[in-house]
């Protein structure tokens, strides 16, 4: 049997021993984040996002990773300060971990093994090429702030391209139809 992304060892951004079973019986919203993209505004969305919809059973999880140009430099102490000053950030954050390259953390390749292809990813892609930035290929994350929602039984369900904003109406029908099942 395949290890559930429950069962993945995961640490808390204060140090502390985690894992996605944590959540057990909710919708989850993983998110790789960083402090220094153009992207870095969806924070604001996603705090709105799961200040909405936590007593629904939804919990957004962010996972800070610096594998797209150096964009999460900082600490995991910086990250928190940052993400609380700037965001106001109340959603579970982890310690930082790599979401592409050969030192993918576990959690990410259950993940995009699981959901090997983003919904709306073309133009956040040919975005990257004009600006000569080569896209991780497929199906790795492309970018910061790509999004993978999590059944309520543990089942990965979704995935949605980085530029897809917490207000997106799809991913919110994902999130609604998720959190009903």
């Amino acid at each position: 049997m395949t290890a559930s992304v429950y069962d993945t060892a995961l640490t808390t951004i204060d140090g502390a021993p985690a894992s996605l079973g944590d959540y057990r019986g909710k919708v989850l919203l993983v998110v790789n984040v960083a402090s220094k993209c153009g992207l870095t505004p969806q924070y604001e969305g996603l705090e709105k996002l799961y200040r909405e919809k936590k007593d629904a059973g939804l919990e957004v999880l962010g996972f800070p990773a610096n594998n797209f140009n150096g964009q999460e430099p900082g600490s995991e102490e910086e990250i928190k300060q940052f993400c609380s000053l700037n965001f106001d950030v109340s959603f579970p954050l982890f310690s930082k971990i790599s979401v592409a390259g050969t030192d993918v953390h576990p959690l990410y390749q259950q993940l995009t093994a699981a959901q090997p292809v983003a919904t709306g990813e073309g133009p956040m892609r040919e975005k990257l090429i004009g600006f000569n930035i080569e896209p991780n290929p497929a199906p790795g994350v492309l970018w910061n702030f790509e999004k993978f929602l999590i059944g309520k039984d543990g089942s990965v369900i979704g995935r949605f391209s980085p530029d897809t904003a917490a207000d997106d109406a799809g991913l919110r029908a994902a999130i609604d139809q998720a959190l009903a099942a």
